[in-house]
Formats: structure tokens, sequence, C-alpha cells
């Protein structure tokens, strides 16, 4: 019988989005510092919506304009689509204003490590833990949400990855020393590859679906491709040190990216892998690399270090950055690895922020906010801030409709979406 609990579920009173309040949270990084209100009065309340970082100087489509009046101004030639695409990304910038934390779930005894959407579920989402713990929550309805336990301590889930084939089904790298597939009723259907000695774990990996294969990476530098029978086809020493991140291009599942703390990322052609030299490109950096991304066109890739840079590369120009964005997020030992993530839709990236004094850019009683990037000129566009919730949100992920925003923050998993139209309460 598979070990059951029920995460604690609670609606989450509206966010305001200036500089933060004092948390509670049992995390284990610094605490925050109280930002002084200015103004009149003994305390001031904080302003709802987003920062409006560089959201001023938008062009969105004018009142009244509807979406498929400008598909249709597009089919007869009169709109580019760069010109549309641009048009909604903006009209979409501006709904982040009234964007809340609508629900939150604190399931976990350790923290949040790895986070998933389901594929066509847009109000499911699986997230897993330090602990090995997995929830599967539909927070779209008042069902009790799925809960595997873990084995604790050794067990932590590094990666995970839905099973598109047969979605009652995911893909999980782990600690534990295995890389398996097993559902969501906590059986094990299949374990693709397990670790002989307790000092070699997965750290990453990731699947395609329509060329049925797994690729998983490990904490000395191997990567391992294999098909989804389990068969596998080779397993080689790509990097120096642990592979923190692996992706397949959406577009091109032959085109591999490789992330990993001996500061490189790499970029393979699976058809021509024959050892660790012969990747297309390897990408310096000047830090360990968390996470490389490419986005969902497969046009780009958006790394992130362990410091404070995302840097933003092209397929034009694979081995030369495009942007190079200063922003603080930098490793600490209990703290999952921020990780910089796209819009499934749009040309945008979001990221957690962890202020450093250090930092040349840091202002005093800085927030730790969810940051949200264009991914061409790398500007900041907009950022979401709740004083209720404000610890450092490591994973941030839109579900595949990009309407809804998952955070992984410490234990608690938040869920934000637009606050609907209406009268307030008082």
């Amino acid at each position: 019988m598979i070990p059951r609990k029920r995460p604690e579920t609670q609606k989450t009173p509206k966010a305001g989005m200036r500089p933060g309040s004092k948390r509670s949270s049992r995390e284990l990084e610094p605490e925050a510092k109280k930002p002084r209100a200015k103004g009149p009065g003994p305390s001031r309340r904080y302003e709802s919506g987003c920062h409006r970082a560089g959201l001023a100087s938008l062009q969105i489509l004018p009142s009244g304009h509807s979406i498929i009046r400008a598909l249709h101004q597009h089919k007869l030639g009169k709109t580019a689509w760069p010109s549309l695409q641009q048009g909604l990304q903006e009209s979409f910038l501006h709904s982040l204003a009234s964007y809340r934390i609508s629900q939150k779930a604190s399931p976990f005894d350790r923290r949040a490590t790895a986070l998933a959407w389901h594929p066509t579920h847009p109000s499911t989402v699986a997230v897993a833990s330090k602990g090995g713990d997995i929830m599967l929550w539909n927070f779209g309805t008042k069902d009790k949400p799925t809960f595997i336990k873990g084995i604790g301590a050794g067990g932590s889930i590094t990666g995970m990855k839905f099973n598109l084939l047969n979605t009652d089904q995911f893909f999980a790298s782990s600690m534990e020393g295995t890389t398996r597939l097993q559902d969501f009723r906590g059986n094990t259907v299949r374990v693709f590859c397990s670790s002989d000695s307790c000092n070699v774990w997965f750290c990453s990996l990731d699947v395609s679906a329509r060329s049925r294969m797994v690729v998983t990476g490990d904490n000395v530098g191997n990567v391992i491709l294999l098909n989804t029978d389990g068969k596998e086809l080779w397993n080689l020493r790509m990097h120096k040190k642990k592979v923190t991140h692996l992706a397949l291009n959406p577009c091109c599942d032959w085109l591999l990216a490789t992330a990993s703390v001996d500061q490189t990322v790499k970029i393979w052609d699976l058809r021509q892998v024959k050892g660790k030299d012969s990747c297309l490109y390897s990408l310096l950096h000047s830090h360990p690399v968390n996470s490389a991304c490419f986005s969902p066109d497969g046009a780009r890739l958006v790394t992130t270090d362990q410091r404070s840079e995302i840097r933003i590369y092209s397929a034009s120009q694979w081995d030369c950055p495009v942007s190079l964005i200063p922003h603080p997020h930098r490793h600490f030992q209990h703290l999952t690895p921020i990780k910089a993530s796209w819009h499934p839709r749009y040309n945008l990236i979001v990221v957690g922020r962890y202020p450093d004094p250090n930092f040349k850019s840091c202002l005093p009683y800085e927030s730790r906010t969810v940051d949200v990037f264009d991914g061409r000129s790398g500007k900041m566009m907009c950022q979401l801030y709740d004083p209720e919730s404000s610890g450092i949100t490591s994973l941030n992920e839109f579900n595949p409709m990009g309407d809804t925003l998952a955070s992984a923050m410490g234990y608690h998993v938040l869920i934000w979406s637009q606050e609907e139209a209406g009268p307030q309460k008082e």
C-alpha cells in the first residue's frame, strides 16, 4: 500500500507587488529584511499588480481590437506575422499586472526540487521534493491531490517529465540512483538506469516522445541515451563534472543541450555523437551552469549560471550569446538551483530572483520577485511579487496554455493566475 498524505491547500490573499514583508518559512536561506514604508501614517498598503518594468513603452492592441480581427488582417496581408505576434505578447505582458497567487499548497517536509505541467490539463501540475515525495495536483477541482511518499533523505527527485504517450505516467531522475518510468499510483513501470554506487546518482533527464528517446545525465559527467523500451544506445562522459541539466530541441530532437558545473554548455547532434569532443558547440561560462533550455520554437537557448548571469543564444550563431542579462540568483546549499524557463507561446523568459548585496545594481531591501524578460532584447518586462509569500522561487513554469504560472518556493507550491475583474471586497 502506498502511503499517502493530503497536502495542505489554501486560498491566498491578494498579493501586493512592492517590496516584501518578513518571512516565516522554514527555509534555511538568509532572511529578507522588511522594507521601510514611505509616506504618511504608520504603515503603507502595497500597490497590487506587477512591477511595470519596461511596460510603459509597450504598444498594445487598441481597445476593442479582437484577436480574430487581427488574424483576419494578417490573412489579408495587412499585418505581418511578427508584428501580430509582438502585439499579442505585449497584450499578455499588460495582463500580468493582474496576476495574483490564487492557490498555495505546502505538501512537503523538504523543499521542492522538480516541477512539470500536465501536457493536456492546464490546471494540473506535478511537483516533487528533496525527500522523493511527488504530488499530482489538479488545483481546478476540490479533489484530493494524489500524493506518493518518497524514501526521505537521499531520495531527491532531480528531474521529472510526463509521458506524452500515457499521461498517467512520468519519467523521473533521482539521487536514489535511478532514472525510471513510474505511474501516479507509485508503481515503477521501467528502470532505465540504475547506479551501482551510492556516490553516483542522476541529476537530469529529458524525453522525446516523437523519437522514443530518453536521455539522462549523472553527477560525474556521464550522459546516457536510451530508447523508451529501455535499450541503451550509448553511455559517454560528455562533461568533466556533474551534468545539471539536459534539453532536447523541441523542433529538432536530435539536437541536445547539456549544462554542467564544469562551466560549459554543450550542443550535440545525437546522430553524430562519438565522444566528449564531438559536440557541435561548447559554450564557456564564467561560473557553473544550472540549466540550458531551448525556446518552444527551438530557435533560442537560455542558460542560467550559479551566480548572476542569464545568457540567450540564437540558432543563427549558437557559439555567441545575443544577450547577456545580469541577474542575481546565486547558488546556495539549501536552495533548489534557480533555473530560467520560456513562456510556451511568447518570446519571454521567467526566472526567480535571489537578491545579492554584492550585485552591482542591488537595491536596499530588494524583493524576491519572479522576473519576466524579453527573449529577444533581454530587457526586464515585469516582476511578480507577493508579500505574503516572499521566499525565493527557484522554479517557475507556465502551463502549456501560457495563462497560469506555477512556482516552487522552498516547501511550497504557488499558483499565479489572472485575477478576474469585479468589485473588490473590503
